[in-house]
């Protein structure tokens, strides 16, 4: 079970708060990974769900703060602030997460990349947990999840690959 504490402000019961997570193996370095995923502006070319992306606040890392998304992945259709933090050590490996701030029919959306560096490559796990405001089966909402961290890793994968 993920830790759920992000969520614990909005009423979430931590013990709820159920993540779906899969994971890949990219054939690239971990700071070769971590400037694609930084890249948030270039979602769109590249993301399939992700149709628009604008950055609202930048600190002095060079890093996406917060951000404004639009996404349109079948059953969830939205724009939604997220606000990132970035852990990352000096090879670009470590964890990028993401808060929901802001949305219309989400009520969470909030994730993590891991970043480790391995022999083959980078491995990369991304965990996701969204929520919607308006009453969706459950297995409805795993199935959304499945879909956009299945599809965000692969490709993401042939993004990096492909550089």
């Amino acid at each position: 079970m993920a830790d759920a504490s992000p969520l614990a402000h909005r009423g979430y019961d931590p013990g709820m708060a159920d993540t779906t997570q899969s994971s890949i193996t990219i054939d690239a370095e971990p700071g070769a990974v971590l400037d694609v995923i930084a890249d948030l502006e270039a979602y769109p070319d590249w993301a399939g769900e992700i149709t628009k992306v604008e950055i609202l606040a930048e600190e002095g890392d060079g890093w996406p703060d917060r951000v404004q998304m639009t996404m349109d992945a079948g059953v969830i259709k939205d724009t939604y602030t997220l606000d990132y933090d970035w852990d990352i050590a000096e090879d670009g490996s470590g964890t990028i997460s993401w808060t929901l701030v802001e949305a219309s029919v989400l009520k969470a959306m909030d994730g993590t990349y891991t970043l480790t560096a391995s022999d083959a490559g980078t491995d990369v796990e991304y965990s996701l947990l969204v929520d919607l405001k308006i009453p969706v089966l459950g297995m409805l909402k795993r199935k959304a999840e499945r879909v956009i961290i299945d599809t965000a890793l692969k490709e993401l994968k042939k993004r990096v690959e492909s550089l």
